[in-house]
């Protein structure tokens, strides 16, 4: 900012560092309740202040959440701050007395986001569009925010939302931020003003997946039937690697094009997940990599049984062969484990009947692993879908564990009973 308002704010931690904050896109996301378009609104209003001639935009993905939420905050912002106003719902348009205007546009067609410029704007619930449109929506509004500010400061945008599962909010804001593109979020609990009761009512009507997103503002997996549901990022990760020397355990899943290397040890008889390799060409291509990378270890793999037959690219020796070949101990069954059995034996690991989480991934060294565990969903056959490409990084840890960890089927008796 360059220079100061006298505004009387009431804000929250999450939403003052949201509003004030310098980046050029700032993201609030939150969970319910907490003030997520309060925090939009008034970061707009100053953004009005700072630069009266100029016009700011507001967008929603509806017409009902510009006509319900966003007038009457901006009019009761507005209001507080003793500052004139005239809304002209027929051109969406809200005039400020000081200058300029707030533009309102909906989200539901981004290609009708024409015809206007503004200095600085944001978008409210934005997480609520599916990922290609939210892609085609960013980009229009951003082409809006083109003028150019007399002080030679960075035209922005802004949004807030509700996290609505690993879409383009997740992929731009959490996963991948590019240099301005930053992050704040904002739990239920940190709004004060809320009804006694109201988390409590949350709790009692979501399940636990869905409270991570809707309370904390956590980014979650959202879609019914997700393969590994109690898989977390967080409560799941470990700061470890592997030890100079240490035996490695790797979990192998073969595709041309596309081999899969999941790299782990084993401590106190607990796996923990300390690297990745993934896309890769071959199999040969494979081996040669952890033959360099990983020198000095002894390495046990734990491959796709189908690997017997001859996949890899211009290869007259099966892919178990080439392992062997290249010095690791392969440790496969005739055939591959059940699908179900493969799935159950992680999910086991992942949460066991103990309560004490057994599989721990640095996240760090095997973000395609994690971010597969999150999101692999079933497909309508009732199998873990292969469609997305979420399929490859499970299975080659699978492999491993269900070959050290595998299902036991409880066993029965049957005996005749005489009278």
């Amino acid at each position: 900012m360059t220079r100061e308002l006298d505004v009387d704010l009431t804000l929250t931690e999450p939403q003052e560092r949201f509003v004030f904050s310098e980046a050029q896109f700032p993201a609030f996301v939150g969970g319910f309740g907490a003030g997520k378009s309060d925090a939009l609104v008034t970061r707009l209003m100053i953004k009005k202040l700072l630069y009266p001639q100029f016009n700011v935009g507001y967008f929603a993905p509806t017409y009902d959440l510009i006509s319900l939420i966003a007038w009457p905050k901006f009019e009761e912002r507005l209001d507080a701050m003793k500052i004139r106003h005239k809304l002209n719902k027929a051109d969406k348009e809200l005039k400020v007395g000081t200058g300029g205007s707030c533009i309102f546009r909906t989200l539901d067609d981004p290609n009708r986001i024409v015809g206007f410029e503004i200095s600085d704007g944001g978008i409210d619930e934005f997480d609520t569009l599916e990922q290609k449109k939210a892609a085609n929506a960013w980009r229009k509004c951003l082409a809006r925010c083109r003028k150019k500010k007399p002080d030679g400061e960075k035209n922005t945008l802004a949004i807030a939302t509700t996290p609505e599962g690993f879409r383009f909010v997740y992929e731009t804001w959490e996963k991948a931020p590019k240099t301005g593109y930053t992050l704040y979020r904002a739990p239920t609990s940190s709004n004060p003003f809320l009804p006694d009761g109201y988390i409590d009512q949350l709790r009692e009507i979501y399940p636990a997946n869905l409270l991570d997103a809707y309370l904390e503002g956590l980014f979650v997996n959202l879609t019914s039937g997700a393969v590994y549901p109690e898989f977390s990022r967080h409560l799941n990760h470990v700061e470890t690697f592997a030890m100079p020397g240490e035996p490695l355990h790797i979990g192998i899943d073969f595709n041309v094009y596309n081999c899969t290397a999941i790299i782990c040890v084993t401590r106190f008889d607990q796996p923990i997940v300390v690297g990745e390799l993934t896309g890769v060409r071959d199999t040969p291509t494979l081996a040669q990599m952890l033959t360099e990378r990983f020198a000095g270890h002894h390495i046990s793999v734990y491959p796709d049984a189908s690997g017997q037959g001859h996949k890899s690219i211009n290869a007259s020796l099966s892919d178990l062969q080439i392992l062997r070949d290249h010095g690791f101990t392969v440790c496969a069954h005739p055939t591959n484990p059940a699908v179900r059995d493969r799935v159950n034996s992680v999910n086991g690991l992942v949460l066991s009947g103990t309560g004490h989480r057994a599989l721990q991934v640095n996240t760090q060294l095997a973000p395609v692993l994690t971010e597969c565990l999150e999101q692999q969903v079933y497909d309508k056959n009732g199998e873990p879908d292969k469609t997305a490409g979420k399929d490859h990084c499970p299975d080659a840890l699978g492999y491993f564990i269900t070959y050290r960890w595998p299902v036991v089927r409880n066993a029965f008796a049957f005996a005749s009973i005489s009278k």
